[in-house]
């Protein structure tokens, strides 16, 4: 057997010693805890620094779905939070783009979506001391009053950790957002891969289940029992517990009517015998117990006071995993704190076998067949022009075939008509502006929904509203979604018929030729003007059927539709030369 040249000596011992010395560095480890965290998508806008993060994350076999604007990609990972209960995940540039990512944040955290904001940042020596970095600013402290919590990795050994962390900060208790603020040099910066490998993890049981006390549940269970006229009101927050037949267990066992909000819609079939969204006024104002599942007394529900609630003492019991959440605008008769499956089947244990308030539904269900009857004849009539009620009565019709389709849906006049006009048959299969009703959301939501879910989408759209978010129709047939973007397009802000003074046109008018259809054309999708109702279901169904991206204008009276849409109450109007 020969011996080894010097030179075969020095290889071999160069090559143990590469062996001993591994490297990995924060890209890898960053990628490595979101994997071992279960996220396969990730929701963002590449530049300076991070661009490396999404060419590898592709490389790796995952998802990253790039949008035009980072607000729209932050909202999209905050869908995506509330669709699966893991947090969405939006990756950003440095400032500017982290603070439009910021925008996103606080919604999640307001609507209570986990949704986790990953940013590059300037180095902390240049930005403590004012120096002029690259794009300076203290995005972890902007970012800690918008959030439930706002971390900074400094070391790549840290990573797992605050990647862990960030998790289980987002999904635990009442979810919502999370920032974490990656310095740029980190990224580079190398680390023993087999320390790596030890440093990443997943936490175990990131938000567990919180029982409520006994005494608390009873207290509930008696003032339930002794109501002649009790009502369920179901919040996001029940849609997003998924425990879908555990409510609809205690609805169909207990017998008491429910009124869904706005995204609960479908937790129980709009269409459903004990449903009383058409009656929604009777039930709210002459109900004397209200059961508050996974909702907040906010200015949605007129903060539990006022003529809404019929001016009458009621009663309140309400569930909800944030103890400081009760009382909050009125006295809580009867407050359940812990996780909404875990109250929901304490209460249908104690409430077994009660007696059913059968008087009390049966004016409820009457209520509401009236109120449905009327609206039918709205939907059905026509007029010269495209409205609000034909338009989407001819919606309706399409999607009751395609109970299974998405519904995006945001804007003023388009969003309370669309809520009220549109049922819903499946549980999540509504998304809207959520809690703080902002204008925007509808694309970045639109692109979650469909990813996350595999579904068909329709997003209903004012034509105010898309304008926020219009070029993410690029980013919908860039990635060849199935989502059909509907813009109910009367002109305006609320509506395209105001005078205009005689230096300017109107501050509420949009161009009157704009050609939304011709917009989705050029960015590679199909695009269609309907003036009709019989062509607006024509078109929505050959979109449905082809899957394909597809934008339809449906133009409507532009005296269509009413100021600030049904909360015209806050809008603040001057009295000067008033009588």
């Amino acid at each position: 057997m020969g011996s080894m040249s010097n030179n075969q000596v020095g290889a071999a011992v160069e090559e143990l010693q590469g062996r001993a010395t591994e490297l990995t560095d924060g890209f890898h480890l960053l990628m490595d805890a979101l994997e071992l965290n279960g996220i396969k998508n990730i929701y963002g806008l590449l530049g300076i620094p991070v661009t490396e993060v999404g060419r590898m994350w592709q490389a790796r076999g995952n998802n990253f779905f790039s949008f035009r604007n980072e607000q729209n990609a932050g909202y999209a990972a905050s869908v995506a939070g509330y669709l699966t209960k893991k947090p969405g995940v939006c990756l950003t540039v440095s400032a500017p783009g982290f603070l439009n990512g910021l925008t996103a944040l606080s919604n999640a955290t307001t609507n209570c979506f986990p949704m986790i904001l990953i940013s590059g940042s300037s180095e902390r020596e240049i930005v403590d001391l004012q120096q002029g970095d690259y794009e300076e600013m203290d995005q972890l402290n902007i970012a800690r009053p918008f959030c439930k919590a706002s971390f900074r990795i400094n070391r790549p050994e840290d990573i797992g950790v605050a990647v862990a962390r960030a998790v289980r900060t987002a999904v635990s208790g009442r979810p919502g957002g999370v920032y974490l603020d990656i310095p740029a040099r980190l990224f580079a910066q190398t680390f023993s891969a087999e320390e790596g490998r030890k440093s990443v993890f997943a936490p175990i049981d990131p938000a567990p289940a919180q029982i409520p006390a006994a005494e608390a549940v009873k207290r509930a269970v008696d003032l339930i029992k002794g109501a002649k006229k009790p009502l369920i009101l179901l919040g996001k927050g029940a849609a997003y517990a998924q425990c879908d037949n555990d409510i609809k267990a205690l609805i169909e066992e207990t017998g008491i009517p429910f009124t869904p909000m706005s995204m609960a819609k479908g937790l129980v079939s709009d269409t459903h015998p004990q449903c009383g969204a058409a009656a929604r006024s009777m039930v709210l104002q002459e109900s004397d117990v209200v059961v508050l599942v996974g909702a907040r007394l906010n200015w949605l529900l007129a903060h539990g006071k006022g003529k809404t609630w019929g001016n009458t003492l009621k009663k309140f019991v309400q569930i909800d995993i944030q103890a400081n959440e009760m009382d909050s605008n009125v006295p809580i008769a009867a407050p359940l704190v812990g996780d909404i499956q875990s109250c929901v089947n304490a209460l249908r244990a104690g409430l077994k076998g009660m007696t059913k308030p059968v008087e009390w539904l049966k004016a409820v269900s009457e209520k509401a067949s009236a109120s449905r009857a009327k609206l039918a004849i709205k939907l059905k009539t026509p007029t010269p022009a495209m409205n609000y009620f034909n338009s989407l009565g001819a919606i309706r019709e399409v999607l009751q075939t395609h109970p299974n389709t998405m519904l995006v849906n945001e804007g003023a006049n388009a969003l309370d008509n669309a809520r009220m006009i549109i049922d819903q048959y499946l549980p999540r299969h509504r998304v809207d502006t959520g809690t703080w009703g902002v204008m925007g959301v509808g694309m970045g939501s639109a692109v979650a929904a469909a990813v996350e879910t595999g579904e068909r989408v329709v997003a209903i759209s004012g034509d105010s509203a898309f304008g926020f978010s219009g070029m993410e129709i690029e980013t919908i047939t860039r990635y060849n979604l199935p989502v059909t973007v509907i813009i109910m397009n009367n002109g305006g802000v609320y509506r395209g018929d105001e005078p205009s003074p005689k230096h300017q046109i109107s501050c509420m008018q949009f161009n009157p030729n704009t050609r939304y259809d011709l917009l989705m054309q050029a960015v590679g999708g199909y695009g269609v003007r309907v003036t009709t109702p019989e062509e607006l279901t024509k078109a929505l169904e050959e979109s449905l059927a082809s899957g394909r991206p597809t934008l339809i204008d449906a133009i409507i009276d532009p005296a269509a539709g009413v100021e600030s849409g049904r909360i015209g109450n806050l809008n603040v109007v001057s009295q000067i030369g008033k009588k």
